[in-house]
C-alpha cells in the first residue's frame, strides 16, 4: 500500500552513531515530500530533525552474545516501551537501524499487530553468520535497505524485498595533509598512526590494553611516532583517556576527526567495523583487529560463514588488509604485521563496490511499498 498521508508518523530506533547519521539522511529525504512526526530513540543527528528520544541511545550499544544476556532486563524494558509508544501513536513506518537482535523483536511485535510497514536500514550480517535468521527477517520485515550490493543479492536469492542504498563512504576523499596539520597544530615531522578502538565502552575496554602494548612497541621502534585517536563522543574520549592517563605516550584524541586523522595517517590499527573500510578508502593501511570474551568468540566462530571479517576484505574477496583475531590480536603481532605487510592503495576498487541507489530513490521505494 502506497503511503500517501500528508503527515507521516515514523517510529525509529538507532543505537549507533553510524546509524544515527544514516537515519537522519533517510528521514531528511522522506521529509521532502510531506510532514514527518518522529517517535523512538536516536542520536543527535536524528534528534536535530525533531525526535525526542525516549532514552539515551547509548543504552543500545551492547555487543556480542553474552553482554545482551547480562543486560536482558534493561533491553527488554526499553523494547516494550518503544513498542507501546509506536502502537499508541499508530505509526505508519518503523525504521530499525542496525542493532538487528534488538530491532527484530520490535519488527515482530508490530507485524503481529499489523501496525505499520517495517523497514530495516542496514542489513544484519545474516549472509555471514546465523543464516537461520532469514526466516524471521522474511516473516517480520517488509523491506531491508542494504549498504552493500552483495547483501541485496543475498536477499534477492532468498526472495526477500530489499534494495541497495549504497554506502555513505562511496564518495569519500582524503583531506590535504598540510591543512590537517595546521588545523590540529601537529608537528609535520612526526610519523602519524591512527588508533581506532571502537565506540562502545565494551569494545574500548577489550581493545585498548592490546593497542597500548602495540603503541609502546611502536614508540620504542620509532620515537617520532605520534598517535591520532578519533572518537565519536565524550564518553569514548574519557574512557580512552583513562586507559592512557598513566602512560607517557604521544597522542591526540579528538571528537569527529576520523576522516582527518585517517587522511593524515599512513598506517592505522582498527577494531573491525565500518572504520576499517574508511581507513582502506583513505589509504591509511589498516591492521584490522577484533577481540572479545572467549565464550563470545567461540560461539561466533562456530557460526561464521565467511572467510574474512573486515569489510574491505569482504568487498575485495581477499585478505588485502591483515586481520588479527582473538588470540592473534596482540601488541607484538600488530607491530610485526604493520611493518611487514605491503599495503596497496585499493581505494578505487573499493569505491566501485559502494555505489547504490542513493537516499532519494530509497525513500521513494519505501513510500511505495506494496
Amino acid at each position: 500500500m502506497t503511503l500517501t498521508k500528508d503527515t507521516l508518523k515514523i517510529g525509529i530506533v538507532a543505537g549507533e552513531h553510524s546509524g544515527d547519521i544514516l537515519g537522519s539522511q533517510l528521514i531528511e529525504e522522506l521529509s521532502k515530500s510531506r510532514e514527518i512526526k518522529l517517535f523512538g530513540v536516536g542520536g543527535p543527528k536524528i534528534e536535530s530533525l525533531g525526535l525526542e528520544s525516549m532514552f539515551d541511545f547509548k543504552h543500545l550499544q551492547i555487543m556480542g552474545l553474552i553482554e545482551p544476556l547480562l543486560n536482558y532486563k534493561q533491553l527488554t524494558s526499553n523494547r516494550k516501551k518503544l513498542i507501546k509508544t509506536f502502537t499508541e501513536n499508530n505509526i505508519d513506518i518503523f525504521i530499525g537501524i542496525d542493532s538487528p537482535d534488538f530491532n527484530i523483536g520490535i519488527h515482530k511485535a508490530l507485524k503481529k499487530q499489523n501496525v505499520c510497514k517495517n523497514i530495516q536500514l542496514v542489513s544484519p550480517s545474516v549472509w555471514g553468520w546465523r543464516q537461520g535468521r532469514i526466516k524471521n527477517i522474511k516473516k517480520f520485515i517488509d523491506h531491508t535497505v542494504c549498504l552493500f550490493d552483495f547483501e541485496h543479492k543475498f536477499y534477492t536469492s532468498k526472495k526477500h524485498s530489499s534494495s541497495h542504498l549504497g554506502h555513505p563512504l562511496a564518495d569519500i576523499h582524503s583531506k590535504d595533509d598540510e591543512q590537517i596539520i595546521g588545523e590540529y597544530s601537529l608537528d609535520p615531522r612526526m610519523n602519524f598512526i591512527a588508533i581506532l578502538p571502537g565506540s562502545r565502552e565494551s569494545e574500548i575496554n577489550h581493545m585498548m590494553p592490546t593497542y597500548i602494548d602495540f603503541m609502546k612497541l611502536q614508540i620504542k621502534s620509532d620515537v617520532n611516532t605520534f598517535f591520532l585517536i578519533p572518537v565519536a563522543d565524550d564518553a569514548a574520549k574519557h574512557n580512552i583517556e583513562n586507559h592512557l592517563s598513566k602512560l607517557n605516550l604521544p597522542f591526540l584524541i579528538k571528537k569527529d576527526a576520523t576522516k582527518d586523522f585517517l587522511s593524515l595517517s599512513k598506517k592505522s590499527v582498527i577494531t573491525s567495523g565500518t572504520a576499517s573500510l574508511e581507513a582502506a578508502l583513505l589509504n591509511a593501511g589498516p591492521v584490522i583487529c577484533y577481540k572479545t570474551n572467549p565464550i563470545n568468540f567461540s560461539i561466533i566462530s562456530s557460526m561464521l560463514k565467511v572467510e574474512f571479517i573486515g569489510l574491505p576484505n569482504l568487498l575485495l574477496k581477499k585478505e588485502a588488509y591483515p586481520e588479527l583475531l582473538q588470540a592473534r590480536c596482540t601488541g607484538n603481532l600488530i607491530f610485526d604485521v604493520m611493518h611487514s605487510h605491503h599495503f596497496e592503495d585499493l581505494s578505487h576498487d573499493l569505491k566501485l563496490t559502494l555505489k547504490g541507489d542513493g537516499f532519494a530513490e530509497t525513500a521513494s521505494k519505501i513510500l511505495n511499498l506494496n
